[in-house]
C-alpha cells in the first residue's frame, strides 16, 4: 500500500483504515534557503495536546524542546535538530494514541523558527517543508503533507492536527501559518506565555 498524499484542508482517516494502529511516527523536515544574514535557522517541532476546546489543560500536555515528553509518554519530541540539513525528516514526535488520557481530543503539531524576530528570519525563507505519518510497527509511511510555499512573513505554523472522531483518530492537514512565533501558538491553544 502506497503513501497518501494530502493538500492543504484535506483530512483523512487513520485507525479505522488501519486497524491495530496504535503508535505512529510523526515526521517533519524543511530546508532553509540561505540568505545574506548569515544566522543559522533553527526550526521548533511543538505539539500541543487539545481538549475539545482546542486548548491544552496542562503544561506539561505541551511537548517542545524544554519539555520532550507528556507525562506519560503518549507524546514524545525525539529531540531538536537545529540546522535542518540533509535529507529526510528534521525532527520527529511519537504518538501512541492508547496512552492518549481521554479528554485529549487533539494534537496539534507545529514549527516555528526559534529567535525569528532577532535573526530577521520567517517562513518565506523555508521550503519543501512537509510532514508525514508513519506506522511506527512496520515503519511504513502512510501519509505525506507537504505545504508548499505560501508562507512570507509567518514565524510559526500549524502544520496538522491529530483529531479523534466517534473514537477514530484523524489527521487534519492545515499548513497555516501564524505571526508572533511560539508565542502566538501558546495562546492559540490556550496557554499562558
Amino acid at each position: 500500500m502506497s503513501s497518501i498524499s494530502l493538500s492543504k484542508g484535506q483530512r483523512i482517516d487513520l485507525t479505522k483504515t488501519n486497524p491495530g494502529l496504535t503508535k505512529v511516527i510523526i515526521g517533519l523536515g524543511w530546508d532553509t534557503n540561505k540568505y545574506s544574514g548569515g544566522q543559522d535557522f533553527d526550526l521548533d517541532a511543538c505539539a500541543f495536546m487539545c481538549n475539545a476546546d482546542n486548548k491544552v489543560e496542562n503544561d506539561n500536555e505541551f511537548i517542545f524542546y524544554n519539555n520532550l515528553k507528556s507525562p506519560n509518554g503518549a507524546v514524545e519530541h525525539t529531540g531538536d535538530n537545529r540546522t535542518g540539513e540533509g535529507e529526510g525528516d528534521d525532527e520527529r514526535m511519537n504518538v501512541d494514541f492508547s496512552l492518549l488520557p481521554s479528554y485529549v481530543e487533539k494534537v496539534g503539531i507545529t514549527v516555528t523558527i526559534h529567535d525569528a524576530e532577532a535573526r530577521a528570519q520567517n517562513f518565506g525563507q523555508v521550503s519543501n517543508a512537509f510532514v508525514r505519518v508513519i506506522d511506527a510497527s512496520n515503519n511504513r509511511e502512510i501519509l505525506r503533507y507537504d505545504l508548499g510555499e505560501d508562507f512570507s512573513i509567518e514565524t510559526a505554523v500549524v502544520v496538522c492536527e491529530l483529531y479523534k472522531h466517534a473514537g477514530e483518530w484523524k489527521f487534519n492537514a492545515i499548513g497555516s501559518g501564524f505571526q508572533g512565533g511560539l508565542a502566538a501558538l501558546c495562546r492559540n491553544y490556550g496557554l499562558d506565555v
